[in-house]
């Protein structure tokens, strides 16, 4: 009898410690991410489509919300991929014996960006359907009612959906790339249709992004505006809280007493001029309590970190151009195994990566803000307590296809130069150098065009109401001219 190979048997223990410290680690970030999804969720939700008196309805509704709430966070895991990656490539850079950040490795960021993928195909093409359908089945004719009865429709309206979707992926694959060994590839379910199809979504969201981005970062300047206090040069805060005040009582009494003049009200145009007043004196009341710095420094120095964050985004993406033409390590690719910790990915070193990680997140932002500004998808955005399960359910799709394109759409630009890892890279369209060019110098022109074009009429506006020339009475050239009669007479 043969005795044990003692460094055998402690290579394949402390393998084995890895995987189990790797799946630890992953189910609480995913844990975190769900927490934080599902009070995020609760916040949108309906609550009349969960307390209703039929119970199926609230089960199917609860069920739905949890399928959403999953794949929201599955979104959330999209966006932090790639700057957990990248900071996490720093850290091992700047304690490489650090005892206590051993567990974060190579093959930790490879197996997180692997469940991406996987949970992120699962979400699209399996769970989000089934939420949408479950929630508007109603059993088979002739069947029970219950939640019983919805499933089976459910799931053969999956079926037919699932069967109609590979055929078209079959169809689509066979016209591209017609020779024999594309053809025996198409009978391969896991390792090409999925694939395959995962591409196609994420090309169809890095085109979202391109659209969506550019107007996000237009709109980030208006919208910080109305978070932020403005500053006024000219500007009397006591007398406008006094006419908002003298204007809000006046309405106030006009609806309470509508039969004191003879003339008919338009009860609710008075609603929502009184709701108006009142919001315009909330806002009041806030600038006249924000503090000097708050009122004349907050609001000049967030714009001019938009700025900064914009033109920098722009700038970088112009570089890109010039490298793809020059080098060809330039253009997109990826890598199969995670080699952190050797060198940065960023030539000013960690500074360079704070830097890339800030301008990722902020073109998610200005995407996300872009995409709800869009007039296509503007009847998406939720409403506080007031958004349908269907809308929850398409809210979470189209998170989830920008946030899961997001790491291609930085690499494709230039924005890190952290290669893709797992699936990701192994999308077709990203080594077509003509698509690559085209993606980086359409990005580059739609932004500065939107800037161009949104920036200098805020600031025009801006500076026309800080110096309260919006006030001044309209010119006498403005009224039509008396007739011929009057003139006469």
């Amino acid at each position: 009898m043969e005795a044990p190979d003692y460094e055998v048997l402690s290579v394949r223990e402390q393998l084995f410690h890895e995987r189990i410290r790797e799946c630890i680690i992953s189910t609480l970030l995913f844990a975190t991410l769900y927490i934080l999804c599902h009070i995020f969720l609760t916040r949108f939700k309906k609550p009349a489509e969960f307390t209703t008196v039929d119970d199926a309805d609230a089960t199917v509704n609860k069920i739905a919300l949890e399928l959403c709430t999953f794949t929201l966070a599955i979104a959330l895991g999209a966006v932090l991929l790639l700057p957990f990656s990248i900071i996490s490539n720093e850290v091992l850079l700047s304690l490489p014996r650090n005892y206590y950040i051993q567990w974060l490795n190579g093959s930790l960021i490879h197996g997180l960006w692997n469940l991406v993928f996987l949970f992120s195909n699962l979400s699209l093409i399996f769970l989000m359907p089934f939420a949408y359908f479950f929630t508007e089945s109603e059993g088979f004719a002739g069947s029970r009612k219950g939640v019983l009865g919805r499933v089976y429709e459910t799931v053969v309206m999956l079926m037919l959906l699932t069967l109609l979707v590979l055929g078209m992926v079959w169809v689509a694959s066979a016209i591209v790339d017609n020779n024999k060994a594309s053809r025996e590839s198409l009978y391969d379910f896991w390792e090409y249709y999925l694939p395959y199809l995962y591409s196609c979504i994420s090309f169809l969201g890095v085109l979202l992004l391109l659209v969506c981005t550019p107007l996000g970062l237009a709109r980030m300047f208006s919208v910080t505006g109305k978070l932020l206090v403005k500053p006024r040069l000219l500007e009397d805060l006591e007398e406008q809280l006094y006419c908002s005040a003298f204007e809000e009582a006046a309405l106030t009494r006009r609806i309470c007493n509508p039969t004191s003049c003879w003339l008919p009200l338009d009860m609710e145009l008075l609603h929502r001029q009184l709701l108006a007043l009142q919001t315009q004196r909330v806002l009041l009341e806030k600038r006249r309590k924000a503090s000097a710095w708050q009122r004349n420094l907050g609001y000049p120095l967030a714009m001019l970190c938009l700025l900064v964050l914009t033109g920098l985004s722009v700038l970088i993406v112009a570089i890109h151009i010039l490298e793809l033409l020059i080098d060809e390590a330039a253009m997109p690719r990826g890598m199969q195994g995670a080699s952190l910790g050797q060198v940065s990915f960023s030539k000013l070193g960690s500074f360079g990566a704070v830097v890339q990680v800030v301008l990722i997140f902020y073109l998610m932002v200005s995407s996300v803000v872009g995409f709800y500004s869009s007039p296509l998808f503007r009847s998406l955005r939720p409403r506080c307590h007031d958004t349908a399960m269907t809308q929850i359910i398409g809210n979470c799709v189209c998170l989830l296809v920008l946030s899961s394109a997001l790491p291609v759409f930085s690499r494709t630009l230039g924005l890190t130069r952290f290669d893709l890892l797992g699936d990701f890279g192994r999308f077709n369209w990203l080594g077509n150098f003509y698509i690559v060019f085209l993606y980086n110098a359409a990005f580059a022109g739609l932004t500065t065009l939107c800037l161009v074009k949104t920036f200098t009429a805020a600031v025009r506006a801006e500076l026309i109401r800080a110096f309260g020339l919006d006030r001044l009475p309209l010119p006498v050239s403005g009224f039509p001219r008396a007739s011929r009669k009057t003139q006469h007479q």
